[in-house]
């Protein structure tokens, strides 16, 4: 793009319409077992991220239809994985049940560059904020850490009363954190002085297991145990649709 153009982001809305002419451009089938996470990187639009129960982390070129890398994490196993502003480092964590430390993986070379330890069971949800190098991770031991990719530990504990599900906006500014039917919303400024606002999931009380924004901030999406979508509007918590799926 020449120096001095904007970007331009096309924009469209998701209608069921929409959904029913889409169709399957690419598939991907050299891992073996349940993709468990994947990540787009938020500007390298054409790198693919994945984690599966095969033990494995693989780098994708979605453009080309190419693999790039597989790294294998069979002392540690991989659970979630997601990028970090730089496409050659991603964030993992583990599920081996004995070491739940998070890890910073380069993908060039294949090390480890920081360890992040704190959670005491399996990690189940994390988000990266782009902007500020900031991440946020919620456990089975009924935590949410908050972290600096830069420093080995955590700068914030919030307690839970459950299974969290958790997403950084954006700007970093706001997280949310949900479980028991409920999304909570914090100020990452002062998170300390608990939520500013709480949602009602309607009547879905399960699990929660994904939540994050929308690009613009003004969205969450929200899937949970029962096998139910959620769109949330943000800023007021009304529910903007609901759908519901086979519970796999």
């Amino acid at each position: 793009m020449p120096r001095g153009e904007k970007e331009e982001r096309v924009t469209m809305e998701v209608t069921d319409e929409v959904l029913k002419i889409m169709e399957v451009g690419l598939a991907f089938r050299d891992y073996n077992g349940r993709i468990s996470s994947m990540d787009f990187h938020s500007r390298a639009t054409n790198y693919l991220v994945t984690a599966s129960d095969d033990e494995s982390i693989r780098l994708y070129d979605i453009q080309n239809a190419t693999c790039l890398k597989t790294i294998n994490s069979k002392k540690y196993g991989v659970e979630l994985v997601c990028f970090t502003t730089n496409p050659t480092l991603v964030l993992y964590s583990s599920k081996n049940g004995w070491d739940e430390s998070l890890r910073l993986l380069s993908l060039n070379d294949n090390r480890f560059v920081r360890y992040f330890k704190g959670h005491l069971d399996r990690v189940v949800s994390m988000s990266l904020c782009y902007e500020k190098d900031n991440f946020i991770s919620g456990s089975l031991d009924r935590t949410v850490l908050l972290w600096d990719l830069r420093a080995d530990k955590a700068q914030g504990l919030l307690r839970v009363q459950g299974r969290p599900a958790v997403s950084f906006d954006n700007q970093g500014l706001v997280f949310a954190v949900a479980y028991g039917g409920y999304v909570r919303m914090f100020d990452a400024r002062k998170f300390e002085k608990g939520p500013f606002d709480i949602f009602s999931v309607g009547n879905d009380d399960s699990e929660a297991h994904v939540i994050k924004f929308s690009s613009d901030g003004r969205r969450l999406l929200l899937t949970t145990k029962a096998g139910r979508i959620h769109v949330l509007d943000s800023f007021h918590g009304n529910n903007v649709s609901m759908q519901t799926t086979a519970v796999i």
